[in-house]
């Protein structure tokens, strides 16, 4: 796995290390403005999936293969092991990794609620408890893909949310 260096990020991003370094003021203060925005945006694909379907369990699903589209390589899920390695670790990276958590959790309730709404599920679902559940799974998921390289992460992670969305009381 290449290490990253601010060299990398200028080269991708169009712009000298020493700009990023003026910006950010060194690799700890990137990844930590990275972090900081990944939580502001975490709802974003939740909210778009369900702006584009009528139906709240395919938005579910469309952000799920959003999520499954950046996991292309068990190289890429690494990558994102690392910066939990860093949310788990350092205070001020676990702040923003706890802001994400929420927020995910907080669209996810939204989608199932109008899942319920609709009746795509059953009134009384224990909406709280299934956004935790549907987490799970697809972390769960994308983890077991990345270990075994078995299948497509997308289909995968679809019949494994399907699976857990038909037991749901």
């Amino acid at each position: 796995m290449p290490i990253l260096t601010l060299a990398h990020v200028g080269a991708e991003a169009g712009v000298s290390p020493a700009t990023l370094s003026q910006r950010f003021g060194s690799k700890r203060g990137l990844l930590l403005a990275f972090a900081a925005d990944a939580a502001a945006n975490a709802a974003a694909p939740y909210r778009r999936a369900r702006a584009a379907h009528d139906s709240p369990l395919a938005a579910l699903h469309a952000a799920a293969d959003e999520f499954a589209g950046h996991m292309s390589t068990p190289e890429e899920l690494a990558n994102h092991l690392g910066m939990l390695q860093l949310d788990l670790s350092d205070p001020e990276f676990r702040v923003h990794a706890a802001e994400h958590t929420r927020a995910v959790d907080a669209a996810l309730r939204e989608l199932l609620a109008d899942a319920v709404a609709s009746g795509e599920l059953p009134s009384g679902t224990d909406i709280p408890r299934l956004a935790r559940a549907v987490q799970v799974t697809t972390d769960g998921s994308l983890l077991r893909w990345a270990l075994t390289g078995d299948g497509d992460p997308a289909a995968l992670l679809h019949d494994d949310l399907d699976h857990l969305l038909r037991r749901t009381p």
